[in-house]
């Protein structure tokens, strides 16, 4: 069954907040994203996880991107990986309420077998996960890889197509039935496609927003929200339309050719404000 997302289908479940609350009240996303060779994905997932509505944000990435983080949002905590990539797993898994994982993470075989553990703690401690870029490309190549429940893939035409062999909404819901995901298949009016057979399509966004690191800022939000404490279903589709809100904005004042992923994260503020 098909169903739009819009905001009158979004309201309804909308979080709040309480007066006598404090940040632990509010969920606490660690990010797994960038390398010394990329660290502009995780400047943009932790901008858009800050801009969320989560209490707490971590991210575990190399120098360079924890340096540039520190320059750009310094409200997140890190955890510092000692080599160029993706290698360790951070301390304390346990104390996160959510995973964002992939984008800027690169494909090195000391990455994938700290990707599996990650998947293997965070299953067992019950923990849900964003997958996206490097994440998904892992996955292809290792489908016997253990994913929690209550996870989400936010896979475009290309990933979807190294994870299933086909890019169609049918592969998207097949996938989805066969792994108990939420897949967020991406693109122009992006679905958002439920194990139970359910397909939310966006009803926001544009071509202006194709381009490079709108993803990134997609996973963060969503991993932002997943960690606040949306069910994986409500996150992604909250997250997806906040994003195309976002651009479809910047496209309205600044055209479609004139801003970059970055300016998404700005963005949010508005989007939110649509909706609250």
């Amino acid at each position: 069954m098909e169903h739009l997302i819009t905001p009158e289908t979004l309201k309804p479940h909308l979080l709040q907040r309480e007066n006598n609350s404090h940040k632990g009240d509010y969920g606490h996303l660690l990010l797994v994203c960038g390398c010394q060779r990329m660290p502009g994905a995780a400047v943009l997932a932790t901008g858009a996880a800050l801009h969320s509505g989560c209490g707490l944000v971590t991210l575990h990435s190399t120098e360079r991107a924890l340096q540039a983080v520190v320059d750009s949002f310094p409200s997140a905590m890190l955890s510092e990986e000692p080599g160029h990539f993706f290698s360790i797993l951070p301390e304390n898994i346990g104390k996160y309420s959510a995973i964002a994982v992939g984008p800027g993470l690169g494909q090195a075989p000391e990455t994938l077998k700290a990707f599996a553990r990650l998947l293997q703690e965070a299953a067992g401690k019950g923990i849900p996960l964003v997958l996206d870029a490097d994440a998904l490309n892992l996955l292809a190549a290792h489908p016997d890889l253990p994913v929690p429940a209550g996870s989400v893939m936010t896979p475009h035409l290309g990933e979807l197509r190294r994870l299933t062999g086909d890019d169609s909404p049918a592969a998207a819901l097949r996938l989805s039935r066969d792994t108990g995901y939420v897949v967020v298949r991406k693109g122009f009016h992006s679905q958002v496609i439920t194990p139970d057979g359910e397909i939310h399509m966006n009803t926001t966004g544009n071509p202006g927003m194709a381009k490079g690191g709108s993803g990134d800022v997609l996973t963060g939000l969503i991993g932002g929200l997943l960690a606040r404490g949306y069910p994986a279903a409500r996150a992604a589709c909250l997250g997806v339309w906040l994003h195309g809100f976002a651009g479809d904005r910047l496209t309205a004042t600044r055209t479609a050719e004139a801003y970059d992923s970055r300016d998404l994260i700005s963005a949010l503020p508005e989007a939110f404000r649509e909706l609250y």
